[in-house]
């Protein structure tokens, strides 16, 4: 695909994610199973159309399984829901490599992850604990280390852990804000952008002292 047919997608997933808030807002379970599951494909095909790296549309991909599974509530599905946003993390971590986090915001991070779960622990049903915590681990350590690709993408982790520690509150069955769903949507599919725009961003700089093509000349693949 080639960088012209970016745009348009790019266009697509803007209206896709402002139909699936309205249908979010105005509680249309029609609307929501309509949009939802077009946010991630279509954003996922802008970062194919970009020539953006395999494992990030690898973590799309995953995503739209979890908003996919997390469109029923039963138990099973919510499960399975979180195994898929667990691999797209991992996906996301992958693409960070090895480069350096401040060390006073990984500080922050497991402190603010610890105070996290000891609050929500005894108000968790028994048989999510345990999942809920390894989760919650391996987002935070998505969110810290999202940072060292740049503000972009520390901004999205950022934005998927509050999200998903909203979604969280809920599980626990503590007393939700005014539209809790409206924001649990509107930072996640936040994140998403962010992080995509994020990690495109970074493969599009050219090497120190390289002359050689960047990310937006020719197609990058892990």
């Amino acid at each position: 695909m080639s960088g012209r047919s970016a745009k348009p997608l790019l266009v697509a997933f803007a209206v896709a994610s402002a139909a699936e808030l309205t249908a979010v807002a105005a509680d249309s379970r029609t609307g929501q199973l309509l949009a939802k599951p077009l946010l991630m494909p279509l954003l996922a095909a802008y970062v194919v159309a970009r020539g953006g790296p395999r494992t990030l549309v690898a973590a799309l991909l995953l995503g739209w399984g979890g908003d996919v599974f997390l469109l029923s509530s039963a138990d099973t599905a919510f499960l399975a829901g979180m195994g898929c946003f667990a691999a797209g993390h991992v996906c996301y971590l992958t693409l960070f490599g090895r480069r350096r986090t401040r060390p006073g915001l990984a500080v922050a991070y497991g402190l603010l992850l610890v105070l996290t779960l000891a609050l929500l622990w005894p108000d968790l049903p028994a048989d999510l604990r345990v999942p809920v915590a390894l989760y919650s681990l391996l987002l935070a350590a998505m969110a810290c280390r999202a940072s060292a690709l740049g503000p972009l993408a520390g901004a999205g982790g950022a934005l998927f852990l509050l999200s998903d520690t909203l979604i969280a509150t809920g599980v626990a069955e503590w007393r939700q804000p005014p539209a809790a769903g409206l924001w649990v949507m509107l930072t996640y599919v936040a994140a998403q952008a962010l992080l995509t725009a994020g990690v495109l961003r970074s493969r599009a700089r050219p090497s120190p002292g390289a002359g050689a093509p960047t990310a937006r000349t020719r197609p990058v693949h892990d």
